[in-house]
């Protein structure tokens, strides 16, 4: 008996002991734990409940010349909501009414789906609820206003997760120019155009936040402010004209659907500066219908045709080869070079004709006899020339993708004994649409050949950044003589020559037609993959004193209907001319949007005395355009955000109410 107790003891002994130990045990587990490893598994626990979010810079906005917007991020703005975070006092309160106003507004359930979600989420602690998903500016302040999201975002439990998203409110105007930006799915973005040009300094400095992980891949801010405020990126002003470029544009597509045609474009220049005040691209889908795909004015290098031979005269006239007044024999309009024919469109020939008047009627007979006579025993001299205009490189815009130019060299690879001829009238070369009509706009420009501009300032919301000035790649051509005589013969081109269906009494045009066979080693066949033929127009208005260049080719045009260059593309540049100086000429002459006016700056100077006298109130800027508005309220120390263009309809920040420093205030723009 006393034995067994004994062993009984020994027994609890043991166990108390063991006890003992693995508390022991745990106690220095816990104070490694603690005291030791703390820091690290604190910041592991952290890091899978805790992080630091990024926070997106705004894109800066792209302008046109005249203060349209043509592309910005928009704020959307997609609701969550905690149904745990609002008090039993607050939730029984308001959630009726928060139904309600939902049911009304979305229209997806009816107000007692939303209410008993909403009680069974909160039953069991769901804490992020879907409500909506990229809403604009306007709908999200109407939401904000509904019941127990009024209450603000811990006491109403509204959750805000705000996304940038790009748009274009000018729709196709100048669309492929001014580009896109394309999010992919592995996260890298694809951009084009202006877009791409400048996405550096479109492109602002992220900021960053603290969130908290709420569930799965579901994480909400801690707190109201940043750890570090995003900053905006610059704005781009660009060179194009909404009001030439939405004539140039409907006249291209007018002369695309009329002729069937496969694809088009046209670009307007302005003269003295090289500034592209239109541009317009549009190719036929698998619908039928037009669009911007493709920036065939910058891209696309083909062989120009008849438009080519503006720099076969200059050569000519320049190196003192031939006069306007030199005679040439069309030949019945066949001529052989080396057994091959250069025929002419009148198969009957025109006769003994001057160089000029062989220009005027654009003969290929005249032309190409003119330049063999004068360079074929130093053809280096002719494509030195042709260097000297600026083919056969790059020029060097801002936008990606240029095309390649060709002018085939004596000695190297692609020159023939037919080069020379061929080359006379636009063919065995290969130039852009841009390089061809920067050839015409140096022409009007008397010799000074400007590099094509698509961008003229950065600016960071009212602050000038960086202004980009007028480049001159030649100071001048060919002699004054030589630009006196093609100035002359050009301006007869449509008032006697083969643009004479464009001359019009009212105003006075110069230019010149062109008809190009494309693709003809692809046989007689005039389908897909034949030959066929691209119609264009080059040249610019007045003929005296010119304001503008213009070109406009069309590619593939309804043969049945016409494909020369003075019936299809020719009535595209006279459209653009007369709209522009008969439509408003009063307007479009005086017009200069860098000169403020007296009346206009005075009235804002008052404006914003009034503002600066009401301390640190909110001013009523609705109803003032929108770079007044801005310039105001950045000025009070404000951060300013933008939605659509034209003056203020909305501010959201109430008149009257005390303004913090860096607030922000979103302007809804008409």
């Amino acid at each position: 008996m006393g034995l067994t107790s004994k062993n009984e003891d020994v027994k609890i002994y043991i166990v108390f002991l063991g006890l003992v130990a693995v508390c022991f045990a745990i106690f220095i587990k816990l104070s490694l734990v603690q005291f030791k490893d703390g820091d690290k598994w604190r910041e592991k626990a952290d890091s899978l409940t805790v992080k630091d979010e990024k926070i997106a810079a705004n894109r800066g906005n792209i302008y046109s010349s005249d203060g349209s917007l043509l592309a910005t991020s928009i704020p959307k703005y997609t609701i969550y909501f905690d149904p745990f975070s609002p008090s039993n006092e607050h939730f029984e309160a308001n959630v009726k009414g928060l139904s309600d106003s939902l049911s009304r507004f979305l229209k997806n359930k009816s107000s007692g789906e939303y209410e008993a979600s909403f009680r069974k989420a909160r039953a069991h602690k769901k804490r992020y609820m879907h409500i909506a998903t990229k809403l604009s500016y306007t709908d999200y302040m109407r939401m904000r206003s509904f019941p127990m999201f009024n209450l603000g975002k811990y006491k109403g439990g509204m959750i805000i997760d705000q996304v940038n998203v790009r748009e274009y409110p000018m729709g196709m105007i100048a669309n492929r120019t001014i580009g896109y930006e394309r999010k992919n799915d592995d996260g890298t973005f694809t951009r084009k155009g202006i877009e791409a040009a400048f996405t550096e300094k479109l492109t602002g400095k992220d900021g960053r936040r603290t969130v908290q992980k709420m569930s799965k891949n579901l994480w909400k801010a801690i707190g109201d402010g940043n750890e570090i405020d995003p900053v905006d990126g610059y704005d781009i002003i660009t060179t194009i004209d909404v009001y030439i470029q939405d004539i140039a544009h409907h006249a291209l597509l007018n002369s695309l659907e009329y002729y069937e045609a496969d694809h088009g474009t046209v670009i307007v220049m302005e003269t003295e500066t090289g500034q592209i005040k239109a541009i317009s691209n549009l190719g036929r889908g698998t619908d039928g219908k037009y669009t911007e795909t493709v920036n065939y004015a910058v891209t696309e290098s083909h062989e120009p045709g008849s438009t080519f031979k503006l720099a076969s005269m200059l050569a000519l006239l320049d190196d003192k080869k031939a006069d306007t007044a030199t005679i040439y024999d069309t030949k019945q309009g066949v001529v052989l070079f080396s057994g091959k024919r250069v025929v002419d469109s009148n198969r009957r020939g025109y006769g003994k004709v001057s160089l000029a008047r062989g220009f005027e009627l654009s003969s290929n007979t005249v032309i190409t006899q003119a330049v063999n006579e004068a360079y074929k025993d130093n053809p280096k001299q002719f494509t030195d020339k042709l260097m000297s205009f600026g083919f056969n490189k790059p020029l060097g815009i801002d936008l990606k993708g240029e095309g390649r130019s060709y002018i085939p060299l004596p000695g190297q690879k692609g020159w023939s004994k037919i080069a020379l001829p061929w080359m006379a009238f636009g063919y065995g070369v290969s130039v852009t649409p841009l390089q061809t009509l920067t050839l015409y706009n140096a022409v009007a420009n008397n010799g000074k050949m400007v590099k094509p501009q698509f961008v003229r300032e950065i600016r960071d919301v009212n602050h000038t950044v960086k202004v980009f000035e007028t480049e001159v790649m030649n100071p001048q051509i060919v002699s004054t003589d030589a630009l006196r005589k093609i100035q002359a013969v050009l301006k007869n081109v449509v008032v006697k020559g083969t643009g004479k269906k464009l001359y019009s009494p009212d105003f006075s045009m110069a230019g010149k037609t062109g008809t190009a066979q494309m693709n003809y080693g692809g046989g007689k066949t005039h389908g897909e993959g034949g030959m066929y033929y691209a119609s264009s127009f080059a040249g610019y208005f007045p003929a005296e004193n010119p304001k503008y260049s213009c070109i406009v080719v069309v590619h593939r045009p309804n043969r049945a209907k016409s494909y020369y260059g003075g019936d299809v593309a020719g009535p595209v540049f006279k459209r653009i001319a007369q709209k522009i100086f008969t439509d408003v000429p009063s307007l479009r002459e005086i017009k200069n949007i860098n000169k403020p006016l007296k009346n206009i700056e005075a009235e804002y100077n008052k404006y914003y005395a009034s503002v600066k006298q009401s301390g640190s109130q909110m001013p009523d800027v609705k109803g003032l355009p929108a770079m007044d508005a801005i310039a105001i309220l950045e000025n009070l120390g404000l951060k300013v955000k933008t939605v659509g263009f034209g003056k203020v309809k909305n501010q959201s920040v109430v008149v009257g109410n005390t303004i913090q420093k860096n607030q922000i205030i979103t302007l809804e723009l008409s």
